[in-house]
């Protein structure tokens, strides 16, 4: 439980820093103990606070989504950025070569020649070379390049063009995918250096696999992960974590009681999120486990009581979301226990920075 919570406004979401500090130490410990450089991925918190203390912890440096996100970091300190995302268009392209002036490490990905052209001519009088990483569909279904002849085509492309330089693989692979980016990354890996190109960060992620995660001798160098910092309902139901590894909740509160087995709270859509990915129901009441959050409109919850649950006007209750993620970017400022102790306004630095 959070302490001081009557002074909350709800809705309100909260932070208990030990419990994410935890999350970071002990997960930065089994990439070391596995032979892997772990690269946290910020969309999760979108806090420069939270970034340093993956740095700090250990972690080689972040990744972003967007550029957005990775000038934000870059103003809190952060100078170790993969941007994991195909860049289109002048704006943003020039957006990304000041970046990378002011970054001692920048790379991104690309998975087609378009991508791989206009990061070539943004680059090209640069002081020094763009990172281009090849991203891979392993089984993710996003984007990527569908086989290893594609990546070491691609790669190939990259390491004759001016202005940049070609980095390595990069991958999200599907949950459970862990031997298909294995065999996917193989091959390409044995290709581009059969080509005389060096190939020497193949990197992977995703939070759901993170105890998994293994370099397999040495192919896979580098893992990124982004939930695992607050861990959300979606991990829980995974097996991923537990419950009390879950460092983020949102408070809300119970405004109406219309009808007996129904409370109505208000936290909604604009908080919540309508992400279900899988589960059902719109999140954990924590202490009410039989509990539903079965509808939600942008400003309501509606509650569907379970068996024993007695809720009144002016409760006070405690969620785990099913996606952390998509939380923070609905919040301007986060409640932040302190390990230290007390509360604090934490800034969410990168709420909103979406291109």
């Amino acid at each position: 439980m959070f302490p001081g919570l009557v002074e909350v406004e709800t809705p309100a979401l909260l932070i208990r820093e030990e419990v994410a500090l935890r999350n970071i130490e002990r997960f930065q410990r089994h990439c070391d103990d596995n032979g892997l450089k772990l690269r946290p991925h910020v969309k999760t918190h979108k806090c420069v606070h939270f970034a340093r203390a993956q740095v700090a912890a250990g972690a080689t440096g972040i990744a972003c989504q967007k550029i957005g996100e990775a000038e934000v970091m870059a103003d809190g300190g952060i100078d170790d950025i993969l941007i994991a995302y195909n860049i289109l268009g002048d704006g943003k392209l020039g957006r990304l070569r000041s970046l990378g002036e002011r970054t001692k490490a920048l790379s991104v990905v690309a998975d087609n020649d378009v991508v791989v052209d206009g990061l070539s001519k943004a680059f090209e009088t640069a002081s020094r070379p763009l990172s281009v990483l090849v991203e891979c569909d392993t089984g993710g279904r996003r984007c990527g390049v569908q086989t290893p002849e594609r990546a070491v085509a691609l790669a190939k492309r990259i390491s004759t063009l001016p202005g940049i330089g070609f980095g390595g693989l990069m991958t999200y692979p599907a949950i459970g995918g862990q031997r298909d980016v294995l065999n996917f990354m193989t091959l390409a890996k044995v290709g581009i250096e059969e080509c005389g190109i060096a190939c020497s960060e193949v990197s992977s992620g995703g939070s759901p696999d993170m105890w998994h995660a293994r370099s397999h001798g040495g192919t896979i160098t580098e893992y990124r992960a982004g939930t695992y910092v607050f861990n959300d309902r979606s991990l829980v139901e995974r097996a991923t974590c537990a419950w009390e590894d879950c460092a983020s909740r949102i408070v809300a509160t119970v405004v109406s009681v219309p009808s007996e087995g129904r409370a109505i709270i208000d936290a909604g859509s604009k908080i919540l999120t309508t992400d279900l990915i899988g589960l059902e129901g719109f999140g954990h009441v924590v202490g009410h486990p039989r509990a539903r959050i079965a509808g939600l409109n942008e400003e309501h919850g509606i509650i569907r009581c379970g068996p024993g649950d007695r809720f009144e006007v002016g409760d006070q209750v405690n969620i785990v979301p099913n996606h952390i993620c998509v939380v923070t970017n609905m919040l301007d400022n986060a409640w932040l226990e302190r390990k230290a102790g007390g509360m604090s306004v934490l800034t969410i630095d990168a709420r909103g920075k979406l291109c």
